[in-house]
């Protein structure tokens, strides 16, 4: 992210000087033009300043520290947390970054445009089984299928992690290529297929994230019988090819696939939801799936992000049909857990947003508030005012509220998946 910063910068300045040498037909004194000249690069110097000041995390709450003691023993995985506490530790984490706590699988997303998921990769690396770098798009071009999104692929950061840790490298595929016609057509689902094997092949990644069914829902399609088989044919045929395929770096191993899937927003089942018959569909060719159990609220409905009673009904929900291969479908799936939370206005129609550690941090610094535990939700939270006096309440991630879910999946055999890891604090990974 600071390289592409630079670059912006340089070009600015590489046009404000081209704007100034081909004015030849004026005849400014040389003092004039010294003074042009140096207007010409300070100006973007400053710029880049500013923009350093404006949007660069501020070091003193990003730089990491170590300590021989884990946040368990020092007492911090509590209810009854302060602002003073987070702001003072929350970028002290144990020395020994190898152990890890959490036994089962460990999926963890990086995005493109937060640069420190990446630092938090290598740092953490042994903390993770899976990590999902969100790369690629597949799209309808023309009468054709495209895979975009290799531009993105950083060959550098994936040397360096298999370096020091044995994690999977799994980019994320959306699949954005209309429904309607691709899954109807038998030659456009087979192309999909040789471009994400063959790209995964040259790439020599460790299998894909494919996330589709939130798309296909959002199109209308899952309802009809016919096509909500073809989805199904589609994934599967997917993860045949993928299992057909010996992996480069673990012989005997083959490339993976794991689906998202999004969690129902009711107590019963829609038509286009996800169920137990599609996870047993789906079973045999998917090594594991993504579930999104977060974004419970927002900017309409403020509210906790994932409270734990709502993520205990939805893996119930899922599993609840499979019967006494429960356990064995439970060990397949990611229970998602939010490294962000969210800033909402508690003003009629006014809304909010996502914010990550670094904002979170600022508004602690900020507005020295009161924290509460929410024993519903089992999340913290805060309330304050802004400037303009409109009340907000804030909820984000700690340790008790990750420590709580890291023990429900815990209890049900199952793996976590984290969106995404640049975004939490630095003392998080310590529960991992």
């Amino acid at each position: 992210m600071a390289k592409k910063r630079d670059r912006r910068v340089t070009t600015d300045r590489d046009r404000q000087q081209n704007r100034v040498k081909p004015n030849r037909t004026e005849s400014p004194t040389s003092r004039n033009r010294f003074i042009f000249i140096f207007i010409s690069i300070l100006i973007p110097i400053l710029s880049f300043l500013v923009y350093r000041t404006k949007y660069t995390p501020n070091t003193t709450t990003t730089t990491t520290t170590t300590t021989t003691l884990t946040v368990y023993e020092r007492g911090l995985v509590k209810p009854n947390t302060n602002y003073q506490e987070i702001l003072t530790e929350n970028n002290k984490v144990s020395k020994n970054t190898s152990i890890r706590h959490y036994t089962y699988p460990i999926l963890s997303y990086i995005t493109p445009w937060n640069s420190r998921g990446y630092e938090m990769a290598k740092r953490f690396n042994s903390k993770f089984t899976h990590l999902s770098p969100v790369w690629y798009d597949l799209k309808s071009e023309g009468n054709g299928i495209v895979l975009e999104g290799r531009h993105n692929a950083d060959l550098g950061w994936i040397s360096e992690l298999r370096k020091s840790g044995n994690a999977l490298v799994m980019p994320r595929i959306v699949l954005e290529a209309f429904p309607n016609e691709f899954l109807r057509k038998k030659k456009k689902r087979d192309k999909a297929v040789d471009l994400i094997v063959t790209e995964c092949k040259e790439m020599e990644y460790d299998g894909i994230v494919l996330e589709s069914w939130s798309r296909w829902a959002a199109y209308g399609v899952l309802q009809d019988p016919n096509m909500r088989s073809l989805a199904l044919k589609f994934v599967n045929q997917l993860g045949q090819a993928l299992h057909s395929v010996s992996s480069e770096r673990n012989p005997g191993s083959y490339l993976q696939l794991i689906y998202v899937i999004g969690p129902p927003r009711s107590t019963k089942l829609q038509e286009h939801d996800f169920g137990p018959e599609d996870l047993q569909s789906l079973s045999d060719s998917v090594d594991g799936f993504s579930l999104m159990t977060y974004d419970f609220s927002g900017p309409h409905n403020p509210g906790p992000n994932a409270p734990l009673k709502w993520i205990q009904a939805t893996v119930r929900l899922l599993l609840g049909a499979t019967g006494s291969s429960t356990q064995n479908f439970a060990r397949k799936i990611f229970i998602g857990i939010n490294f962000y939370g969210n800033d909402y206005m508690l003003l009629e129609g006014s809304g909010g947003g996502a914010i990550i550690g670094r904002d979170y941090l600022s508004l602690l610094e900020k507005h020295k508030p009161i924290l509460q535990w929410e024993e519903k939700s089992e999340e913290h939270m805060f309330v304050y005012s802004d400037n303009s006096r409109i009340k907000h309440a804030v909820f984000y991630p700690s340790l008790m509220s990750i420590s709580i879910r890291l023990e429900e999946a815990r209890a049900w055999g199952a793996g976590i998946s984290i969106w995404e890891i640049g975004q939490g604090l630095d003392y998080f990974f310590d529960l991992l």
